[in-house]
């Protein structure tokens, strides 16, 4: 199991590529599910520049960075490597980020834009922010 978290590289995945601005289109039930497009060749891609060059099954995803639920692109400057088994820190405590401020921008309490800055400047540090300073005992734990 690793240690530390594999954080995205700013000069890697800078998260800067979006495809919306538009809450209104994010929070539109089904939308992340019409724009996901992320071909085994980009996710190969990912994989080499940061480095992975063997991984077992489950171990890590290929995220993006700002999520598409979030108006985050399929480009290759929105993703990378995500660990499944690092703790505390891994994919699924970030799912949870991602689907709190989905509920936020679609709820009024935050604006898109700000949702996206936060996500891709550090998705931990908005993490303990907006849910707790550390996941939750029985959270991220799958």
């Amino acid at each position: 199991m690793l240690a530390q978290p594999i954080l995205p590289d700013s000069t890697m995945s800078p998260g800067v590529i979006i495809l919306t601005a538009d809450s209104a289109c994010v929070c539109t039930k089904g939308y992340s599910a019409t724009v996901r497009d992320v071909p085994r060749t980009r996710k190969d891609s990912v994989y080499w520049e940061y480095g992975i060059r063997h991984h077992k099954k489950g171990e890590y995803e290929i995220d993006h960075l700002i999520s598409l639920e979030l108006g985050g692109s399929n480009d290759i400057k929105n993703l990378w490597p995500e660990s499944y088994k690092t703790q505390p820190w891994n994919a699924h405590v970030k799912d949870q980020l991602e689907d709190h401020l989905h509920w936020m921008v679609c709820h009024g309490k935050i604006s898109l834009r700000q949702a996206q800055f936060e996500i891709s400047r550090d998705w931990i540090k908005a993490y303990k922010k907006y849910i707790a300073p550390e996941p939750r005992p029985g959270r991220g734990h799958r």
